[in-house]
């Protein structure tokens, strides 16, 4: 192994920082401040962070096959081209609930954006329970729901032969895996693979390595967590010095560093004087493993 080592590269404390992507185009990070209404481009080779503010909670951000990006935003799946700092909606989901957002989101192989919702929040983890839905958005610009009574729609990735989607409900304490159908986007037989440890606490964000290991961030867990999805074992343990760990993702020019979020959200000024660098971005580099680029919006 060789020696895992972990940087904080920005530090402009987030609300929530969450949805870390690997930009390979620009070179850059690009992630979100749920709670700060904005999204964020971190350069390595500047160590400076540019944002776009927002009108709403902002929750993920994806590629777009066709140019810019496309975020969760409130109830909205929104397309966002940078340089123009135009958010225009695409569509809106949940318009029966009064009190909802979307949550974390990713795109699957096929170039479908996949986003759950959530109840807004009264304070950090704590919520009106089952108000939640998994949705997808289809390269057509068409919603599917694919189920409701979620807590916390979190961490989602598929597996490396495409034929298992991965899900956490976070209140759940719970790793979930589906079959998935790649042609049709349509997911079934869900599966529990791996139930966090007490010290772990909530599983939130996620990603999957070219092993095809789950990486886990753990809110409140301050760590991120290794799984082999086939056997349900947890194979490594990395603690970031904020314990506010939100979610994951593999970057840099051959997709060997990891990038993790935090957030600030919830935390008196004890615990972030303890903690100066929660709601920072952090980059872990030497686990000796390679990420997956991620996969833009086809539409």
């Amino acid at each position: 192994m060789s020696s895992v080592s972990i940087e904080c590269v920005a530090q402009e404390g987030c609300g929530i920082g969450e949805s870390p992507v690997w930009d390979e185009k620009e070179g850059a990070l690009l992630y979100v401040d749920i709670t700060g209404r904005k999204v964020c481009r971190w350069s390595p080779l500047t160590r400076q962070a540019q944002a776009i503010p927002v009108d709403a909670p902002v929750s993920s951000v994806a590629l777009r096959k066709s140019g810019g990006y496309v975020i969760t935003l409130g109830t909205r799946f929104a397309a966002l081209k940078w340089k123009e700092e135009l958010v225009t909606t695409i569509t809106q989901v949940d318009e029966d609930k009064a009190n909802t957002r979307f949550n974390d989101g990713k795109v699957d192989p096929a170039g479908r954006y996949f986003a759950g919702t959530m109840a807004e929040e009264i304070r950090p983890a704590v919520l009106e329970r089952h108000q939640g839905s998994l949705y997808t958005l289809f390269p057509d610009l068409s919603v599917v729901k694919h189920f409701d009574q979620v807590d916390i729609s979190n961490g989602l990735d598929w597996s490396l032969d495409h034929k298992t989607f991965f899900y956490i409900d976070s209140l759940s304490y719970s790793v979930d895996a589906f079959d998935y159908d790649l042609q049709t986007g349509k997911i079934g037989n869900r599966r529990n693979i791996y139930k966090l440890e007490k010290e772990e606490s909530i599983p939130d964000g996620m990603c999957i390595d070219t092993e095809g290991k789950l990486w886990v961030a753990c809110y409140d867990g301050g760590r991120v967590i290794r799984l082999d999805p086939e056997t349900g074992k947890r194979l490594q343990t990395v603690k970031l010095p904020v314990d506010k760990t939100t979610s994951c993702c593999f970057g840099g020019k051959d997709y060997s560093e990891m990038y993790v979020t935090s957030a600030s959200d919830g935390m008196d000024k004890e615990w972030l004087s303890r903690q100066p660098q929660a709601g920072g971005i952090f980059k872990i580099t030497g686990l000796g493993v390679k990420g997956v680029p991620p996969y833009p919006f086809a539409g």
